[in-house]
């Protein structure tokens, strides 16, 4: 499609999908959506989906994340538009760099997909970005009782910040005074004091994010401000060979996973010595305010982002953890993690997300050791493991995993 042209969206789910090639100082790039009321902006800051606030309290929208396929990166937003609120007119398609300009993102580009068959319903090529941190792409919208989409192509030199701010989003993070590269319609300015929270005024959205990489792999979690308060652990996951249908993050096409189930756990080490796990098997879940402070929500299996496996860290006692390994093991479904691609986020309620993703499995591994959390000086530090290991014949992964971090444990076979 050419920028300003639009489509007819035949189907009520679809699957939006941002792409670029990756490569040599090229920025990471993503995805978000802010969905408009009639007056152009956001009826609140809960209307803006991104990767710090991936499901829209409605379920109509919802970021899925990132995959690798072949030679291209993408990342996912789902939506099921018969579920989009009334009050919505609009559903802005947006795209940010990390650490860089648009001019450095070659191949970049927006497509609509029918999940359903994985037709393409309309694809959006970007070639003329040059200095643009953030591009509005696309967007969908009402048109008689129908929607379309339409290519869009506006970029921004004042990053996520400025193009959510100019749909009435409150961030946690100054704009830049850089105007749009391609001028916006006009938006009243916010008040000062609509950025400060009161006890009626929720907190600004928090834009900023951590990736940790094998180049720069670990986080002080006291220098970037999660000292306190609850820390959530998700892994999501989706097949590498995939098609992803609507609400699952396998696909239908894939259904000979259907039962494929990972499991999140964590091994434990106190500083009274006391050592432990927490996990699915044995009905191990561990307790947030009494030893281990660590807490498994419960046994997912369908790996989406919004639900995933998910366990939670008291940070309000870190001082009583001393490490902690944080692991993911295949219970059933799959041979090994070689078609997986996953990606792990640590949301600490105070401070910067922490993101990274898993490398691609090249050994038959059915147990991988995602981050290493060690108490220094009173400072807890995350690091990025993504270790995949190859549990000897007849030894669990929960044993390999103590054996490869020298935990010692005795262990006894469990089930859930």
């Amino acid at each position: 499609m050419l920028k300003g042209a639009n489509a007819p969206v035949p189907a009520m789910i679809v699957q939006v999908e941002l792409g670029w090639r990756p490569g040599g100082g090229v920025p990471d790039v993503d995805a978000s959506a802010l969905l408009l009321a009639g007056s152009g902006k956001v009826r609140s800051d809960a209307d803006f989906v991104f990767y710090n606030q991936p499901g829209h309290a409605s379920g109509a929208v919802r970021h899925e994340g990132k995959r690798t396929q072949g030679t291209v990166v993408t990342d996912h937003i789902a939506i099921d538009l018969g579920r989009v609120e009334p009050s919505v007119e609009r559903i802005v398609l947006a795209a940010s760099a990390d650490g860089g300009s648009f001019g450095q993102v070659p191949g970049l580009y927006v497509r609509v997909i029918d999940p359903a068959d994985g037709a393409e319903i309309a694809r959006y090529e970007s070639a003329d970005a040059t200095v643009e941190t953030a591009f509005i792409l696309g967007e969908l919208y009402r048109r008689q009782g129908g929607w379309r989409f339409r290519a869009v192509g506006q970029g921004y030199q004042s990053g996520l910040a400025g193009l959510a701010t100019d749909f009435g989003i409150t961030v946690d993070e100054p704009r830049h005074s850089a105007s749009a590269a391609s001028t916006p319609a006009p938006s009243a300015p916010v008040p000062a004091s609509a950025s400060v929270p009161t006890a009626s005024t929720p907190a600004p959205v928090r834009l900023s994010k951590i990736t940790l990489t094998k180049e720069s792999p670990s986080v002080s979690l006291t220098k970037q401000g999660g000292t306190s308060g609850a820390m959530r652990v998700n892994l999501n996951w989706q097949v590498r060979k995939q098609f992803t249908g609507w609400g699952s993050k396998l696909g239908r096409a894939m259904a000979m996973h259907a039962d494929l189930d990972l499991d999140l756990c964590a091994l434990f080490e106190l500083t009274d010595g006391r050592k432990g796990v927490v996990q699915a098997l044995g009905n191990a879940f561990g307790a947030l305010h009494q030893p281990p402070y660590i807490q498994l929500d419960g046994d997912d299996r369908t790996g989406s982002a919004a639900g995933g496996e998910n366990l939670t860290v008291n940070l309000d006692h870190k001082d009583k953890l001393r490490r902690v390994v944080i692991f993911v093991a295949i219970y059933s479904g799959a041979r090994s993690f070689a078609d997986l691609h996953a990606t792990v986020t640590l949301q600490p309620q105070h401070g910067a997300p922490i993101e990274f993703s898993l490398d691609e499995c090249t050994v038959p591994s059915t147990v991988c050791a995602l981050a290493l959390l060690t108490n220094q000086d009173g400072d807890l530090v995350v690091q990025r493991e993504a270790r995949f290991l190859v549990p000897e014949r007849g030894v669990s992964p929960q044993r390999t995993i103590d054996h490869a971090y020298g935990w010692g444990m005795n262990w006894t076979p469990g089930r859930k």
